[in-house]
């Protein structure tokens, strides 16, 4: 016995980079490299049976799709919301002098009015972006009077401060939880069939600078932006197997009225004409990014990849000097 032990167990017991195991240590080794072999084979059982008719009725597999689609900047009908201010007067702007059918909606006819008069062709809607049954009836009427339509532009947002501390009311917060999470999603799904009707479409999310580098003092606007850029992601992944893309678009601090008259002029914020021409410019030579980055938000966007302590640190400075300029 004792030589049996002396000729075998050097087999048994010597792995690599592992010194010589006693018989007792062998077989619990084995019995452990039996159990890891057992999980392996489970594991694979249960990656079959994801890929199997058994759980594809539960959990569809998304097939990748053509990956040559990429947006426009001409012959598009473009439907842009919160179009008769701001960023989306500007794209409005832009679209139509470029020959696209731009529709510009919003809540405020006098201010569509206004927009659509100074730009003869242009068209426009009344939309009530917090009202699901609005958001509805507005999509069916759209797909009457403008079956062309393959470009949706998400630009209707709210942007309040909150002072979490002596706010103990939550209708700002809910107030931009709907107009800029809810708003996009709900117009999105009643517009889909149509955008699935042409032969190529793109969505595109307006989110912000802000998504990635919040502003504290607006907490929520910040939050709904984070959430549209997921959202973005997933939809975007969802979609690849059909006509559709999804394109991000992400402002820096722009020269509007977002928060008021005293944005529209503040000398740190990017001049609204000046962006609106960056974004053209990268539509027309980077006609496959699905992210909109002029170079102004980049630092904001890249900011996370910094690590955590820089990143720590760029946002205190970030907020000190947005709520501090001098």
């Amino acid at each position: 016995m004792d030589l049996f032990l002396r000729r075998f167990t050097p087999k048994l017991g010597t792995y690599p980079e592992h010194k010589p195991c006693a018989p007792s240590k062998a077989r619990l080794l084995e019995r452990r490299l039996g159990s890891q072999r057992k999980l392996k084979e489970d594991e694979s059982e249960v990656v079959r049976n994801f890929h199997s008719s058994k759980w594809n009725h539960q959990h569809p597999i998304i097939q990748s799709g053509d990956s040559n689609r990429k947006m426009k900047p001409t012959g598009n009908t473009i439907l842009i919301t919160g179009g008769g201010t701001g960023i989306g007067r500007g794209l409005a702007e832009a679209f139509h002098k470029l020959g696209n059918k731009v529709i510009i909606a919003g809540r405020r006819k006098q201010v569509l009015y206004e927009t659509t008069a100074a730009n003869p062709g242009m068209a426009s809607t009344v939309l009530n972006i917090e009202d699901p049954a609005d958001i509805r009836k507005v999509a069916a009427q759209l797909a009457k009077d403008h079956p062309a339509l393959n470009v949706v532009i998400h630009n209707a947002g709210i942007m309040r401060p909150e002072n979490l501390l002596a706010q103990p009311e939550t209708a700002d917060a809910e107030a931009i939880v709907t107009t800029n999470l809810l708003g996009p999603i709900r117009l999105t799904a009643a517009l889909l069939p149509q955008l699935q009707k042409q032969p190529h479409a793109t969505i595109v999310t307006v989110t912000s600078g802000l998504a990635f580098v919040p502003l504290a003092i607006t907490p929520t606007y910040c939050a709904t932006k984070a959430a549209i850029h997921s959202w973005s992601q997933s939809l975007r992944y969802q979609l690849k197997s059909t006509n559709v893309e999804v394109v991000e678009l992400a402002p820096p601090y722009v020269q509007t009225e977002l928060m008021g008259s005293a944005q529209a002029a503040d000398p740190r914020a990017m001049p609204l004409n000046d962006y609106i021409n960056e974004v053209l410019e990268i539509i027309k030579t980077q006609p496959k990014a699905t992210e909109i980055l002029v170079e102004r938000v980049k630092p904001l966007r890249s900011a996370e990849h910094s690590g955590t302590e820089r990143y720590a640190a760029f946002f205190n400075q970030f907020n000190d000097a947005m709520n501090h300029p001098d």
